[in-house]
């Protein structure tokens, strides 16, 4: 479920650096205090580094950025994340099939009537 996290944060933040905390856990679908707690994991495994940028005349934001480090974690997660995702859709898949033909064989072919 970590990882799971991380993959979708490092995936973001990869193509949208300037994603403020509040953005970023709605798109995961989290609190803004674990997109936090997410963000600094991230940033102590030095896979992300922060950098601020003038969102406007008066403000100031921060940018996360992914180091070559956070690039290649990225990849890494990416192949984990789509060997996993595979295997459950395989799983799904097989026992859709096996709910169709028992559904084709009918109410009482697989159960005894008393």
């Amino acid at each position: 479920m970590q990882e799971d996290r991380h993959f979708r944060v490092l995936r973001l933040l990869q193509d949208n650096p300037e994603m403020s905390q509040r953005e970023l856990a709605e798109r995961v679908g989290i609190s803004v205090g674990a997109a936090h707690y997410v963000l600094n994991a991230l940033v102590e495994k030095g896979l992300v580094k922060i950098g601020n940028f003038k969102a406007s005349e008066n403000k100031y934001r921060y940018a996360y950025i992914l180091t070559p480090k956070g690039i290649a974690e990225k990849t890494a997660i990416t192949r984990r994340f789509l060997t996993r995702k595979l295997e459950e859709y395989e799983a799904l898949r097989a026992e859709i099939e096996e709910l169709r033909q028992d559904a084709a064989r009918g109410p009482n072919s697989s159960e005894t009537c008393r």
